[in-house]
């Protein structure tokens, strides 16, 4: 098993009328967020299942995957992972996670963020310091911010809410939109678990929240409860 054959495989499924919609879905224009990301057009599922195919590739051979620059291979390499994490012990576990953390760079757009993170950094968190997540929180960089408040998911789906409500307290003012949506997300998440705690953050915070945040937050609220919050 090597990287060059899972590359082949996903050259050799590629859709180059989906590949061109997904470009520009995925915003790589000049000066968007993803400028430059190349796609050959493969669904996810197709995705997971070559993903699949390939469930024992070595670290190093996956490695090579998440550096590659085409989009799908970036993350079909990263779904490696993911899946390999969840079967792994803890030394191998270890070794993932290292590796994940070393190549952040390559995790660059928000679906390789989200499918992944809340699994291998998430869970590998859940019961150590989790000092990285401020870290990552801290740099002026959009996708090691994003990566840091989607990885709470895996803390939340445990009834652990501070660390989100932590991130999300530092990060309100952010300028991105994919950031307010984000933490809107996350902040829904807690919300379907503790209705009640969310509440508390949003009247402590409701005057810095971004619109999108805040909409998103509140989605699964009653139609009365969402007018309140909109019109505070």
């Amino acid at each position: 098993m090597t990287a060059a054959a899972v590359k082949t495989l996903l050259i050799a499924n590629a859709k180059p009328a989906r590949a061109a919609a997904l470009a520009r879905f995925f915003k790589t224009g000049p000066g968007d967020y993803a400028e430059g990301d190349l796609f050959l057009g493969l669904t996810v599922p197709e995705q997971r299942d070559i993903a699949r195919q390939f469930a024992q590739l070595a670290l190093d051979e996956t490695e090579q995957l998440v550096r590659d620059p085409y989009h799908e291979c970036r993350l079909t390499g990263l779904i490696i992972w993911t899946n390999q994490f969840k079967k792994a012990g803890p030394t191998a576990r270890e070794a993932i996670v290292e590796r994940y953390i070393a190549n952040l760079h390559y995790i660059n757009n928000w679906d390789l963020v989200d499918v992944t993170c809340p699994t291998v950094l998430g869970n590998y968190l859940l019961y150590r310091d989790r000092s990285l997540l401020y870290n990552l929180a801290a740099q002026d960089h959009l996708w090691s911010q994003r990566i840091a408040v989607i990885t709470t998911l895996a803390f939340i789906r445990k009834g652990q809410f501070s660390d989100t409500f932590a991130l999300t307290e530092q990060l309100l003012t952010h300028r991105h939109d994919l950031m307010h949506k984000a933490m809107g997300w996350m902040l829904r998440e807690v919300g379907k678990r503790s209705p009640e705690a969310l509440d508390e953050f949003l009247h402590d915070h409701i005057r810095q929240f971004p619109r999108t945040t805040l909409r998103y937050a509140i989605e699964k609220f009653t139609p009365a409860r969402r007018r309140y919050y909109l019109d505070l």
